[in-house]
């Protein structure tokens, strides 16, 4: 019998209890590149912002001599991997009185884990990624094509590097050469793996816009097609109640399990974890794979308004942390962008003065005030809406149990 339950700790302050650790799942860190696209679809989106960003892209040409380019550039999260690690087991340690195990999983990378190895503590760090797949209806092209992201937890370490090759190379694969079968022979000999746990990560979240409707057709073609290899479909931390309630129904149309994963990208800790009975990370695949139990606990901070927590993690983003280490304080540290020679540099070497122009930095300045008392006070209380509210009060991602 295959169970998962749902629990919230603000309501039911005794729910880790029970169990002997508690696991966080899907966080990134420093290492992994995130996309500057969201800036170009904003600009299409949003017209107002249209004449703002045309206007600080000539100016940006006009200072440095490089017209930039969202498609290449990318930014980087400002926890390190051992910041990270830190933060993240210190909230399981601090807030649940339990043992932790972390799993880090960056975009397409594995070199936190590989890193965190040679630390004492997190020596026994599972080697894990978010892996990006792309991924297109062959029966079906007006359906459109996309991008999902799997988690791909506990590589056997020693085949790590050869794993990164393998998915590097089908991402790189031409559309027309990529038929299903080679996605599913590359999935089925990961799940023969017993130790590795693959999870559907968000998988409701129009990431690459394409449209609900194609969206949802996508996602549930390919749970047809490659389900079988999935152990978990994932509750998002940073995604809002109503769409984890549909993963949640999503789930159990197709009899999956549900999963925490946080997706922290800032320095808020993971908003959910998973509690087990298991101490070890093996021990905890076995039991989600084997045994079909799932305990997923939500933290307190998701019971802020969602649209509070993405801005705070934006600002996380933009903002300087000068007690974090060298080469990751400030901002522009944190951002790459290709030189006028084409080659990727930190957006502070491109600067001609030792610091962002003033026009720019004031920009930030403003936007950042966001962050601030009493302007994220009033905010917060704005964004509390009736759903919010609703879900405090009584409503809850129900629990499956099949």
């Amino acid at each position: 019998m295959s169970q998962s339950t749902v629990s919230y700790l603000w309501r039911e302050p005794n729910a880790a209890k029970p169990f002997a650790t508690g696991v966080s799942l899907h966080s990134h860190t420093s290492q992994s590149r995130e996309t500057l696209d969201f800036i170009a679809e904003l600009s299409t989106d949003w017209k107002p912002l249209q004449p703002i960003l045309r206007w600080l892209e000539t100016r940006c040409e006009g200072i440095s001599g490089i017209k930039p380019d969202y498609a290449r550039a990318f930014w980087t999260p400002p926890l390190t991997p051992r910041l990270a690690f830190d933060l993240e087991r210190s909230q399981i340690e601090d807030k649940l009185a339990l043992p932790a195990l972390v799993s880090l999983t960056d975009h397409d990378d594995i070199s936190a884990p590989m890193l965190l190895r040679a630390v004492p503590s997190a020596r026994h760090i599972p080697v894990s990624l978010e892996w990006t797949v792309p991924f297109n209806c062959q029966g079906n092209p007006q359906a459109g094509k996309t991008c999902f992201h799997l988690g791909i937890h506990n590589l056997p370490s020693a085949e790590g590097p050869e794993w990164m090759a393998r998915f590097t190379a089908f991402t790189a694969t031409p559309v027309e050469e990529r038929a299903p079968a080679l996605l599913n022979d590359l999935l089925a000999e990961l799940a023969a793996i017993p130790q590795v746990l693959i999870v559907f990560n968000h998988p409701l979240w129009d990431l690459y816009r394409i449209g609900a409707a194609k969206h949802q057709f996508l996602v549930n073609d390919f749970l047809a097609l490659h389900g079988q290899y999935c152990h978990a479909l994932e509750l998002n931390g940073l995604r809002n109640w109503d769409e984890n309630r549909e993963v949640t129904a999503l789930a159990e149309r197709w009899n999956q399990l549900v999963l925490s994963g946080g997706d922290r990208h800032g320095i808020e800790p993971n908003a959910n974890v998973n509690l087990s009975r298991a101490r070890t990370f093996n021990d905890f695949v076995h039991e989600l794979r084997v045994e079909r139990q799932s305990h997923v606990l939500f933290m307190p901070q998701y019971a802020e308004p969602w649209k509070h927590r993405i801005l705070q993690s934006t600002l996380d983003a933009i903002r300087n942390h000068p007690h974090f280490p060298e080469g990751t304080q400030n901002w522009d540290e944190r951002v790459f962008h290709p030189n006028a020679n084409g080659d990727m540099v930190k957006l502070s070497t491109l600067w001609p003065d030792p610091h962002a122009p003033r026009y720019l930095s004031m920009i930030l300045s403003a936007v950042r005030l966001l962050g601030a008392r009493p302007v994220s006070h009033t905010l917060r209380m704005a964004w509390n809406d009736r759903q919010s509210a609703a879900d405090m009060q009584g409503k809850r991602l129900a629990p499956r149990q099949a």
